[in-house]
């Protein structure tokens, strides 16, 4: 005796409803960040074309009504003041932190490369203790973290009374753009490190192997195979380095000084000292542009690396 089979819509609802799981898994992420990112965003791209109006909020004068029609009115000339600064204000705070975020940066993947080639050829039983070292600064709060660094480096901090049992005079640390330096280097490091070490941790040994077999010495293997092979890992690294950093607040106000000019500040000042929030939206999208434009020229660059692979 044989029965007949169940009609599919009962084993699979969602079919039947012409939804596909791959679209129910991307359905929670892609709303996620509609409500929380591109809505917020879009009421800043908004504030941002208005004019600062006391007494008002900050995109009133967008929508009027006027004789029974409704006028969109949009103002451009917060860009163009942020663009055409005749004081140059805005313009230095990008360029600042263009090269600040450029030059730490470049120190994270100074430091942090060789610390993550060693996690990943190291024995597996030390692997997960190092991996934990690199990730224990997280444990604390950013802030306490910041502020232990300018206990170290401020006139009369570690480092100048260690210098001092050997008679060097203090060397001038905090509210300078060193400073800024190491503060940025030291909290984005491991940014830096993780994704470096996925990447050189699922290296193909047998290249290794076959390179040494041919004649190539530890350093000629390295720069031949190793370091090719690991730059989507540095790319990557170097982009969740590069992009925070370019808009941050926190280590610029405790330990650069009046000269150090970066956007974070800039946008603080705007927002809450001068009370401007549509140049400072203004301001804050002129940032997202600068921000996109080094991540697509970084990806493409990926994207390159992973194509000469093939």
């Amino acid at each position: 005796m044989t029965t007949a089979p169940k009609k599919d819509w009962l084993h699979h609802p969602l079919r039947a409803l012409g939804i596909s799981g791959r679209a129910l898994v991307i359905a929670a992420p892609a709303a996620w960040l509609g409500l929380f990112f591109l809505v917020p965003l879009a009421v800043v791209f908004g504030i941002s074309l208005s004019t600062k109006e006391f007494g008002q909020p900050p995109y009133s004068d967008l929508l009027t009504t006027e004789d029974g029609t409704v006028q969109l009115t949009l103002h451009l000339s917060n860009y163009i003041r942020v663009l055409t600064d005749p004081s140059g204000i805005y313009l230095n705070a990008f360029l600042s932190s263009i090269r600040i975020a450029a030059v730490s940066t470049f120190f994270a993947i100074l430091i942090g490369y060789p610390m993550a080639y060693a996690i990943a050829r190291a024995p597996d039983k030390w692997r997960n203790l190092l991996l934990m070292l690199v990730i224990l600064p997280f444990w604390t709060s950013f802030l306490l973290r910041v502020y232990a660094l300018s206990g170290f480096m401020r006139g009369e901090g570690v480092i100048n009374q260690f210098l001092g049992i050997f008679g060097i005079p203090p060397l001038v640390m905090m509210q300078t753009d060193f400073a800024v330096y190491v503060g940025i280097t030291y909290s984005y490091l491991p940014f830096f490190i993780l994704p470096l070490y996925t990447n050189l941790v699922k290296l193909d040994q047998s290249l290794l192997e076959a390179s040494a077999d041919l004649g190539s010495r530890p350093w000629q293997t390295f720069i031949s195979v190793t370091l090719p092979l690991s730059m989507p890992g540095v790319i990557a690294g170097a982009m969740l380095v590069f992009i925070p950093a370019i808009g941050e607040f926190v280590i610029p106000s405790l330990l650069g000084g009046p000269g150090t000019q970066m956007v974070g500040r800039i946008l603080w000042d705007e927002f809450f000292s001068k009370t401007n929030w549509p140049r400072a939206a203004a301001l804050a999208f002129v940032m997202l542009v600068v921000v996109v434009i080094p991540i697509m020229l970084m990806q493409r660059a990926q994207n390159a690396v992973v194509e000469g692979r093939r």
